[in-house]
């Protein structure tokens, strides 16, 4: 590149999407867009884990309680319990009969395997199934009625309800319903409570909850013999322990899910065909119950009495599906239960791919952000001892005067002790002092001060790059130094910030900017963060050529490179960031002054924190956007479009905006899945991110108290991160206009001692 001419040329133009900002508010639903899309997260991860059970512990609460309140005649019935008219009424299997119920499925697997072996065998099953499961497996559902099965209800998340409250028991069985409506269609009048078994079980905690479900219309349907296969005891076993004594009937119970079961599908055909090798015929549960009725009438006709059917029994009751009599409990779901429904299975749906994806999306974050944290720990200490050894140099030393440029907004707070430090500085300096619109009296304080080598220049309010510029232009030397109104540098910060410019390549140099007001909880966030984060990352940058932001509060240019590039652009709100960029792509090197500290005055509160790191994020999102086309590029240019700009988008946009999914899922697994497990997973995380951030404080030369708020850090002040990322996000995806966000300041970071920065 020919430097000898300087020869000012225009910026790359900005996209339509990204146009030059004006002062326009910032629309607040988007931070509503932001916050929705984390309670959004929240929510599908909630549903996933009620889905799968993991919502509390679906085991027996009890079972040694008497049943000295339940009718014996229920205790010695048959295994359909119905209270036709407020009486507790039970209904025996019919000689020679059976009816195969099923429970605790669908499964995708074995339910459909189970499904197969009654469809080749021509018999027909009862399936209670567990709501959680028919909305994660609709399709099975749908086969199994279009199959000319009978289908009942297992509660939602297969729970004890003899332990549960009315409410409890209500909506168990009204989610169930629901589910089954978006899946087949129907809802249905059977139930089977989950570890229930024979008839002489029920005790005086389930009994009332028998006798609520019957007041609802519900047959609640026992078992007369017990394959136990859910034990695994071999083929044989399950055959023997499924068989009914002398040619009795009887409600056999097998399991369709919840296990390996391999054994069942083995035993089922050859117990179907052993039952009808004996004469049995198989049924539905209300094929047993139409049976019985049968038998009944015709016993009553035959001793001259007229026949009536039961009232309320599932074949007479609502609008029931009359064309399969083996279905006679099922009902056609009403529009709003079948929409209801629906919705039901949608947002299940996009629980089902969410949270998967979202793990997927975690275990790649994890890596990434492992990997980050390996490559800034192997290059910072590279870094580290390349310009610390001893023979080290840029070059010929750089003793000639600089230009140090502050642009100034309403900074009466701080602007004297910002030129305090600059009139204490080792290196020969003229300050320039770029007024843009102060209606506090900023410039004049600058003026009353009376320091040497002060020239204060106002001009309209402009903004800070337009400041920044004028600044530029009136600079009477080669070297520039850019400094906020509110940083105070140290004696011989400017000394060490130019001495990079004795090698000819060097366009740029960043200096170490460091949080002058730790002492608050926000403060010392913003310190860890300042140390591990910025500065960290800013030695990794350097040693791969690709830094990608000189900060606002320190920061040196040869004033010829900055002409060259247009100058500091109003196209973006981050116009570091932008310059920056713009520096790499016209060929100049930017290196990182790791000695050259500057202290600033962080934000005080949550308020202006959010707002500045708001503006911080979109306009970084702004200038990789503008010179996106650096990608492409060839050269110097195409380097950084490479390498850079690469590692930018992933370190600073995607990987932040899905960081806070380690804290997310190590909650949910928390709660849903291992406490103890997923506590340690996280305190493992927590401990590698101590140990870059304790290296970080180390090559600084920090104090490492400061490392005590890192956990509280993690907890808190990442999801802060993370909602300014999504809301910046949001804001760039729907084109939205930033205005200057100018801070609060208080003053409180004075002038530093030598050598010494402020503690």
């Amino acid at each position: 590149m020919n430097r000898n001419q300087v020869r000012p040329q225009r910026r790359h133009a900005t996209p339509s999407r990204i146009e030059r900002v004006r002062r326009q508010a910032v629309p607040k639903p988007r931070v509503i867009i932001a916050l929705l899309l984390l309670l959004g997260l929240v929510s599908v991860m909630l549903l996933d884990g009620y889905l799968r059970a993991e919502v509390g512990n679906d085991q027996r609460v009890r079972s040694d309680a008497s049943a000295s309140k339940v009718p014996d005649s229920v205790l010695d019935g048959g295994p359909f319990l119905s209270f036709q008219g407020g009486t507790a009424r039970t209904q025996a299997v019919p000689d020679k009969t059976i009816v195969l119920t099923f429970d605790d499925g669908p499964d995708p697997e074995w339910t459909q395997k189970v499904l197969d072996i009654l469809d080749d065998n021509d018999v027909p099953g009862t399936f209670f199934l567990v709501g959680s499961m028919i909305s994660r497996y609709p399709d099975v559902v749908r086969r199994m009625v279009d199959d000319g099965n009978e289908v009942g209800v297992h509660t939602f998340t297969h729970v004890d309800l003899s332990y549960q409250s009315a409410a409890r028991v209500t909506r168990e069985i009204a989610q169930t319903q629901l589910a089954l409506a978006g899946a087949a269609g129907i809802t249905t009048t059977l139930f089977r409570a989950p570890y229930s078994s024979t008839n002489d079980a029920i005790d005086n905690y389930s009994w009332p909850v028998y006798k609520k479900l019957g007041a609802m219309g519900y047959t609640s349907v026992f078992v007369d013999t017990d394959s136990e296969d859910w034990q695994q005891p071999g083929a044989s076993k399950i055959i023997k322990w499924a068989t009914p004594k002398s040619g009795k009937g009887a409600s056999v119970l097998f399991h369709d899910a919840g296990g390996n079961r391999a054994q069942t599908l083995e035993a089922l055909p050859r117990y179907i065909k052993k039952m009808k090798s004996k004469g049995y015929t198989f049924t539905t549960v209300s094929g047993a119950q139409q049976q019985a009725q049968g038998q009944q009438a015709q016993g009553q006709q035959a001793q001259g009495q007229q026949a009536q059917a039961p009232q309320g029994t599932p074949a007479t009751a609502g609008n029931a599906r009359q064309s399969n009599p083996e279905q006679a409990a099922h009902r056609t779901a009403d529009t709003a239960t079948l929409w209801e429904g629906r919705a039901l299975l949608g947002a299940v749906a996009v629980a089902e791919w969410t949270v998967p994806g979202l793990a997927a999306v975690l275990a790649v974050v994890g890596v990434a952000v492992l990997g980050r944290f390996a490559m800034m720990l192997v290059l910072a200490r590279r870094h580290y001892r390349q310009r610390n050894r001893r023979r080290f140099s840029w070059g010929p030393s750089v003793t000639g005067p600089v230009s140090v440029i502050v642009p100034a907004y309403n900074e009466k707070e701080c602007i004297a002790n910002t030129l305090n430090s600059l009139a204490a500085s080792t290196h020969p300096i003229e300050i320039v002092v770029v007024d843009d619109g102060s209606t506090d009296g900023t410039a004049e304080i600058a003026e009353s001060l009376g320091l040497p080598n002060v020239r204060v220049i106002r001009q309209p309010n402009s903004g800070k790059p337009a400041a920044l510029n004028n600044g530029v232009r009136h600079a009477r030397y080669d070297i520039v130094v850019m400094m906020d109104g509110d940083t105070v540098f140290e004696p011989d910060t400017v000394q060490r910030l130019v001495q990079p410019f004795g090698d000819p390549e060097v366009g740029a140099v960043a200096g170490n900017a460091k949080v002058g007001n730790r002492t608050t909880v926000i403060g010392a966030w913003q310190h860890i963060e300042y140390v591990m984060g910025f500065n960290l990352d800013r030695r990794m940058y350097d040693l791969l050529r690709c830094m990608p932001t000189i900060p606002g509060a320190i920061g040196a240019f040869r004033r010829d490179a900055v002409l060259r590039v247009g100058g500091m652009s109003e196209d973006t709100l981050a116009e570091d960031t932008d310059i920056t960029i713009a520096l790499h792509r016209a060929g100049w090197r930017v290196v990182y002054a790791e000695h050259a500290r500057a202290w600033t005055e962080a934000p005080a509160s949550l308020g202006q924190l959010w707002r500045q790191r708001y503006r911080w994020s979109y306009g970084t999102m702004q200038a990789l956007w503008k010179h996106r086309k650096s990608v492409i590029d060839r050269g110097p240019s195409g380097r950084f479009g490479r390498v850079g700009m690469p590692l930018v988008v992933l370190f600073q946009i995607v990987t932040p905006v899905f960081a806070p999914l380690i804290d997310v899922f190590t909650v949910y697994a928390m709660i849903f899945v291992d406490f103890k497990a997923s506590l340690l997973a996280w305190l493992a995380v927590l401990l590698v991110q101590l140990v870059c951030a304790a290296y970080a404080f180390r090559l600084d030369r920090e104090r490492y108290r400061y490392l005590l708020m890192l956990p509280l850090q993690q907890i808190a002040y990442r999801q802060l991160m993370y909602l300014v990322l999504i809301h910046s996000c949001v804001t760039a995806a729907t084109g939205g206009r930033l205005r200057w966000q100018k801070l609060k300041r208080t003053g409180e970071v004075g002038t530093p001692s030598p050598g010494t920065g402020v503690r």
